[in-house]
């Protein structure tokens, strides 16, 4: 879709600008002179997926995020992607329709957790950028046991050595 975002000042009311592969499609209903002589504010889409991901990772029954073959290729390198598991759409209404790919904790009711990271992306999104979400869609990629969050830890080196069968311990008492 687009790359960046753009919100015009001075205009009745802001309205977002679509960026698309280089050639910039104003959704602004005002002159063009206006148009020309106002002071803008941009986001890249990357910066919204930021926010999403961010926001996403505290909401309970979140485990992580699920990318693509590229965030595996770079986690492989030791690279992170923070934005890994969002992806972002600008609607030609100049909204954004955002699309997570979390991994979720086994027990956790699937609708909850998704009314927690709607309600979460919408309240950070918009008052962070000042953009509405027209849009949800969470996918639920795969479903994590205590057990494999401890593995899962683990292995990116989030869980310290010592604590290790202290966490396995506890994940075994919760079942």
């Amino acid at each position: 879709m687009s790359d960046t975002t753009e919100i015009r000042e001075g205009v009745t009311e802001p309205t977002p600008t679509v960026v698309a592969d280089g050639e910039t499609q104003d959704i602004i209903t005002t002159s063009e002179e206006d148009v020309i002589s106002e002071d803008s504010l941009t986001f890249s889409n990357g910066v919204i997926e930021k926010i999403v991901a961010i926001a996403v990772r505290v909401v309970p029954g979140v485990v992580g995020m699920r990318g693509g073959w590229v965030n595996s290729v770079q986690e492989a390198f030791g690279q992170r992607d923070v934005r890994k598991g969002v992806t972002v759409e600008v609607t030609p209404d100049s909204s954004v329709r955002v699309n997570i790919s979390i991994l979720m904790e086994y027990g956790s009711y699937a609708p909850k957790v998704f009314d927690d990271v709607k309600q979460c992306v919408v309240n950070q999104v918009t008052g962070m950028t000042g953009l509405e979400v027209a849009g949800v869609n969470l996918r639920i990629e795969d479903v994590l046991t205590p057990e494999e969050i401890v593995e899962r830890k683990r292995r990116r080196g989030e869980l310290p050595e010592e604590t290790e069968d202290t966490a396995k311990e506890e994940a075994a008492e919760e079942e």
